[in-house]
């Protein structure tokens, strides 16, 4: 293939740079946990398309009720029901925190999380949202008010929507405040008190958006206390809590979703990523009594609910029930993190493993204990050589994601554990 035919310079020549892709990679296949490249190579992808494909690529449950769908009915646009859109939302309402029965559909969780602000407003009547610093919401306006995962997402949008307020999150290990991670929680809370108290007052809020484990930020789950304390604040003042389980959520943790772990529930969740194996589905779900507040017309979608993607997002449940999967990933997630800490303890550019199942972070330090993105890169650019996807996440890209599909067998498993092991001793 002359130079000139290269997908990447056919890329460039099409696509805005804002078309962002982490790797200079053409894949042709995925089969599984592996993926295929234009020039021949089969890698171990241990990125999950984004922690979307839960069950791995082309799962052939998917593939078949994708097909068989698509024989019959491809799309809906909001104007007739379909058996399969139904069907849909029943399976995922079964799985869902108590109290948590009714839903939206949408198509990414960037609209899902702007449903669920638009909801939480048209709701309460009133306009205040707090969400907290680092997270990452998405980047359609709404959602990109709420994210501040990284300045550059930002960058040359503002204003933002009014009436945003934003609060620490309880990053334990670098804890805001300056404190030890037995009390950085509780300050964070005590944050937010002094936001009721200064900035705005409580009964004009109408929600707290929060992932329960925070994704592109770092890869850091909120402690149980923190979270259990949230939930009773909001409470108090009549603030709805929403969780956004977009990444972490459908098993991903070894749980349905990461807030059970907590064993708190929210008032409205936005659900999407791996819910549909990779074809586009999100959901707003929230408890009857929110839901029927919010009449026909005050939201809408035109491929929310595509009945294909529906039929995928059966298939994906289906199978993570059937095969154990959430067993597994909590049993394999522990092992993998007793293995990682060792690590931990012996390579002092490595500070923290941390996660649940298999969202799990790996956080790279200075020798002043500073984020160290330059490290980071460097284990995931070793590893791609090596033959395994990896991507990295945090402000400065200091934290390595872990995300290998539920699937992922033991030998997989221990094959990229082995090649990241490699690479980090090969840092000093």
């Amino acid at each position: 293939m002359q130079c000139d035919e290269t997908i990447s310079y056919r890329a460039a020549h099409v696509f805005t740079p804002a078309l962002h892709f982490y790797y200079p990679v053409s894949i042709v296949r995925g089969e599984g946990t592996h993926v295929f490249t234009d020039d021949g190579r089969r890698l171990l992808d241990f990125s999950s398309g984004l922690a979307v494909l839960n069950i791995g690529h082309n799962h052939p449950r998917v593939v078949e009720a994708a097909r068989t769908q698509m024989e019959r009915l491809i799309h809906t646009g909001g104007v007739y029901l379909n058996e399969t859109t139904v069907e849909a939302a029943e399976k995922l309402l079964s799985i869902m925190p108590e109290g948590l029965d009714r839903l939206f559909f949408s198509n990414s969780g960037a609209e899902a999380v702007d449903g669920a602000l638009k909801l939480a407003r048209f709701v309460t009547g009133r306009q205040g949202i707090i969400s907290c610093t680092g997270a990452f919401h998405g980047r359609t306006f709404g959602a990109l008010s709420v994210t501040t995962s990284s300045s550059a997402y930002r960058k040359r949008y503002h204003p933002f929507l009014p009436s945003i307020y934003q609060t620490p999150y309880p990053y334990c290990f670098r804890c805001p405040f300056q404190r030890s991670p037995d009390s950085c929680g509780q300050h964070c809370l005590s944050d937010l008190e002094m936001t009721f108290k200064h900035r705005i007052p409580p009964e004009e809020i109408a929600a707290v958006i929060i992932e329960p484990v925070l994704g592109e930020g770092g890869y850091f789950p909120a402690p149980v206390p923190f979270l259990e304390k949230l939930r009773k604040v909001c409470s108090r003042y009549g603030i709805l809590l929403i969780f956004d389980e977009v990444q972490s959520g459908m098993g991903r943790t070894g749980r349905w979703f990461s807030c059970e772990h907590a064993g708190v529930s929210p008032d409205i969740m936005t659900v999407a990523k791996g819910i549909a194996s990779g074809f586009p589905l999100s959901a707003v779900v929230a408890g009857r009594h929110i839901m029927e507040q919010w009449p026909s017309g005050a939201h809408g979608t035109t491929f929310g609910g595509n009945p294909v993607s529906c039929a995928a997002s059966i298939a994906t449940i289906d199978v993570i029930r059937e095969e154990g999967l959430l067993e597994k990933a909590c049993e394999r997630g522990e092992e993998i993190l007793e293995r990682l800490r060792r690590l931990v303890s012996t390579r002092p550019l490595v500070g923290q493993a941390r996660g649940y199942g298999y969202m799990i972070g790996i956080e790279f330090v200075t020798d002043e204990g500073e984020p160290n993105g330059a490290a980071c890169q460097n284990v995931i650019d070793a590893c791609l050589e090596k033959g395994l996807i990896l991507i990295g996440c945090g402000p400065e890209r200091h934290v390595i994601r872990f995300i290998p599909p539920l699937t992922v067998s033991r030998e997989d498993l221990e094959s990229a554990l082995e090649t990241l092991e490699e690479a980090i001793r090969g840092l000093s």
